[in-house]
Parts: C-alpha cells; sequence; structure tokens
C-alpha cells in the first residue's frame, strides 16, 4: 500500500501548486484576457481582415476598370482604343507626371512621345514611358496590368508588320519559352500565411506572459513567495507546480487560436488568388504537437526572465524585449531567404517555423524532421528550466528589496 502511495505522495507538492496557482489566475481578469481573448482570438480575427483587405485591393485593381492619366494620347489613337479594350479608363494629362506619382495623386502615368506617329509610319520602334514609383506598394498590380497591355500590343502590330511583308510571325520568335509552374494551389498560400508559425509562437507568449509575471515577480512584489518556500517542499517541485501552470494557460491559449483559424480561416477568399489552404482539425492538431516543447520552452524563459525582476512593473519591461525573440525567424527567412536544412529543424523557433509551413504547403512533415523539431526544443526547454530551478534556490528570489 506505501509503495503504491509513494509516487502519488512524492507528486503531491507539485500537484497542489498547480492548482493552486491555476485556480488562483482564472478569478485574475488581467491573465484570463490575455491568455483567452487578446492573443489566441484578436489575433486571427486581425489577420484574416487584413488578408481580406489586401486581397479585395488587388482583385479591384486587376479586374475593375483602371483610371490612367495619359499624356500625348492623340499621338497614337489606336493604341489608346487598345488600352480602353484592356479597361484602362484614359484621364486627361497631368503637368507633372513624376511629382504626381511621387505625391501618389495616381499609381501610374502613360506618356506618349510626340513623335510616335512619325516613328509609326516609318516602321521605327516607338517610345511609351510608364511613370511609377516602385515604393509604393499599391502600384504593382496596375503597372503590371498596363504594362502586359502594352507587351500585347506591341506583339501584335509588330506580327502584323511581318504578315504585310511576306514574311511568317514566327520568324520574330526564334525561341519559345514555355513556363511550367509545379506550385500547387496550397503550396502558393505560404506567400500570404507566412506570418502564421510566428502568430502563433506570439499567441503561446502572449497566454502565459501575465501567469509567469504574477507567478515570480508578483508573488515577489506581495511578498508571498518566502512562506511559499518556508513550507517543506523541494524547491524544484514548486517551480515545477508553476511552470505547468504556465504552460496550461499557454497552451489553451493556442488551442483557443488554432480554433479561431480554422473558423475564421475559412473566410478568406484565396480561391481568387488560385490559392488553397487548410486549417482544419488536421493541421491544428500537428501544429500543437509541433508547438509542445516550445510551450514548455517559452514558460521557463518567462519565468527565468521575470526571477530577475524585483517588481511586476520590471518584469513586464523585460518580457516585452524577450517577445521580439519569435519574430527572428520571421525577420530572417523574409531577408535572407534560403533553402532549408535538415538541421534547421533542431533549432527551436526556427524549427517550428519551417515545421509549419510545410504544412500550410501541403508537403506533409517527415518523421526526421519532426523529431528534430520536438528534440532540440525540448532539449533547449529542459536547459532552461535547470537554469530556473537553479534561480529558485537562491534565498534572494523570495526577497522583494
Amino acid at each position: 500500500m506505501n509503495a503504491a502511495t509513494q509516487p502519488l505522495r512524492r507528486a503531491r507538492g507539485f500537484l497542489t501548486v498547480f492548482l493552486k496557482e491555476v485556480r488562483e489566475n482564472l478569478r485574475d481578469r488581467r491573465t484570463l484576457t490575455s491568455a483567452f481573448l487578446t492573443g489566441p482570438l484578436l489575433t486571427p480575427l486581425l489577420f484574416v481582415m487584413l488578408v481580406n483587405i489586401s486581397i479585395n485591393q488587388q482583385l479591384d485593381k486587376a479586374d475593375k476598370p483602371l483610371a490612367v492619366p495619359l499624356i500625348g494620347a492623340q499621338y497614337a489613337p489606336n493604341l489608346v482604343d487598345a488600352l480602353k479594350a484592356g479597361g484602362i479608363v484614359p484621364q486627361p494629362a497631368v503637368a507633372d507626371p513624376e511629382e504626381a506619382v511621387r505625391r501618389q495623386d495616381a499609381d501610374l502615368v502613360l506618356r506618349i512621345a510626340p513623335g510616335y506617329a512619325k516613328a509609326w509610319r516609318k516602321g521605327e520602334p516607338v517610345q511609351v514611358e510608364v511613370i511609377y514609383d516602385s515604393s509604393q506598394r499599391g502600384a504593382d498590380t496596375p503597372v503590371e496590368r498596363v504594362t502586359k497591355l502594352l507587351e500585347t500590343y506591341s506583339r501584335q502590330q509588330g506580327a502584323m508588320r511581318l504578315v504585310a511583308r511576306g514574311l511568317s510571325p514566327a520568324v520574330a520568335v526564334p525561341v519559345q519559352v514555355a513556363k511550367r509552374d509545379q506550385a500547387t494551389a496550397q503550396s502558393r498560400a505560404v506567400l500570404m500565411f507566412n506570418m502564421l508559425p510566428y502568430l502563433f509562437v506570439l499567441t503561446i507568449f502572449i497566454g502565459g506572459m501575465y501567469l509567469a509575471i504574477d507567478l515570480t515577480a508578483g508573488e515577489r512584489e506581495r511578498q508571498s513567495l518566502e512562506p511559499l518556500f518556508a513550507n517543506p517542499v523541494p524547491r524544484w517541485k514548486i517551480f515545477l507546480g508553476k511552470l505547468a501552470a504556465i504552460c496550461a494557460f499557454s497552451a489553451a491559449s493556442l488551442v483557443i487560436c488554432l480554433l479561431a483559424f480554422g473558423v475564421i480561416g475559412g473566410f478568406v477568399p484565396t480561391e481568387k488568388l488560385g490559392m488553397e489552404i487548410d486549417l482544419g482539425p488536421g493541421f491544428a492538431l500537428r501544429v500543437l504537437l509541433l508547438q509542445l516543447p516550445m510551450i514548455v520552452l517559452l514558460a521557463a524563459l518567462q519565468s527565468m526572465v521575470a526571477a530577475f525582476a524585483k517588481s511586476y512593473r520590471e518584469a513586464q519591461t523585460y518580457l516585452s524585449f524577450l517577445m521580439m525573440l519569435p519574430l527572428l525567424p520571421s525577420i530572417m527567412l523574409m531577408m535572407l531567404p534560403f533553402k532549408p536544412q535538415g538541421w534547421m529543424y533542431a533549432v527551436p523557433l526556427l524549427g517550428q517555423h519551417l515545421g509549419i509551413l510545410d504544412l500550410v504547403r501541403g508537403n506533409g512533415l517527415s518523421p526526421q524532421s519532426l523529431a528534430m523539431c520536438l528534440g532540440g526544443t525540448a532539449l533547449a526547454a529542459l536547459l532552461a528550466a535547470g537554469a530556473t530551478v537553479q534561480l529558485y534556490r537562491s534565498e534572494r528570489l523570495a526577497i522583494s528589496a
């Protein structure tokens, strides 16, 4: 009987601390708001809203009539008619097209050279200027649309000139380029959803942040750590109880976020851009599996950083800097695009980022990559937890001043 109850007795201190911290923080409105509302629900909602706005803006400029100021329209009436047929609505000329583009009064301006008609009659190349500002993101779609219309018109007129001279249009195209895009509808979704891994990690961080602060710096400021440490319970059990409570709130926050993306993600019109993404239960379960060691790692790091603070406000300042850490993989992949290597999956944060992008693409995650991702992050979590246990053994942690 004693042998059977011995494991329960050993775990009693851990469970007591865990249940105490969970119960007390379930009454804390600030902790509940950050763990179950701000991160897991507001983040997916804002993300989907921004994606919808971006898609609708691109589609509006790609499909709807596009107003373009046109300088020298009288020199090329046939070209103007071709642009009108392509959905371009010519606008009156502007005095200073370069300044109009810089001030964003127009996405682009077309300028036809005065010698257009004379050069056309001689069969010489004619010049049409597309004036735009490449630093304006909203100008990309209109510029590409107008450029394609001009290139199509140029090819058509060039072919007609060859036919008029008794030559085949194929003479002018000695090499034909056949583009064979191997991207699938699901893999193209990565271009729009490449921030998902960061959002998931950020949700985990926010879900446990206030709890981690309250259980270390908060209790230190309230001078409640000293009586807790006076109990005949090993310090490592006290820490594990607090760590488990932080992990429980972080995991619950991530689950709510995944459920929210699964529901709200269905309202993203990705099919209009030839994309497809599956954020259903299968995707959610695999992301949750990938993030399990990350939940422990972030909770341990938050506890460690908060343990150095002597007040709640000071801990908030420290953790606000730590919040930048999950952003590093996203910045690296955007600024330094590289081909993922096998060893990268063992790097915490980077491995989760690459693994989730593989799931978004629909490629799946190989057992080797999954094992490296879980193992590398679990090892880092173990080291962070071990370092924090050492801080809990110090008597300074219980002193608020």
